[in-house]
């Protein structure tokens, strides 16, 4: 997650102030969301143990 970041800002080079460089990070990380299709390998494990140990506090949201 950080490399998108940090390829963003050393293309850029240098911003004029603080919220030039929020507003790129922003951009970015929007457009990381927007690619982010796929759930975790691991969250049908890690649900099963939810559901385990908090029982009907953990619904399988």
């Amino acid at each position: 997650m950080n490399s998108p970041h940090r390829r963003a800002a050393r293309t850029r080079g240098h911003f004029p102030n603080d919220d030039a460089a929020l507003k790129l990070l922003h951009v970015v990380l929007n457009h990381q969301n927007a690619d982010w299709k796929s759930t975790s390998r691991e969250w049908f494990e890690a649900r099963t143990q939810f559901a385990i140990i908090f029982g009907e506090r953990f619904m399988g949201r």
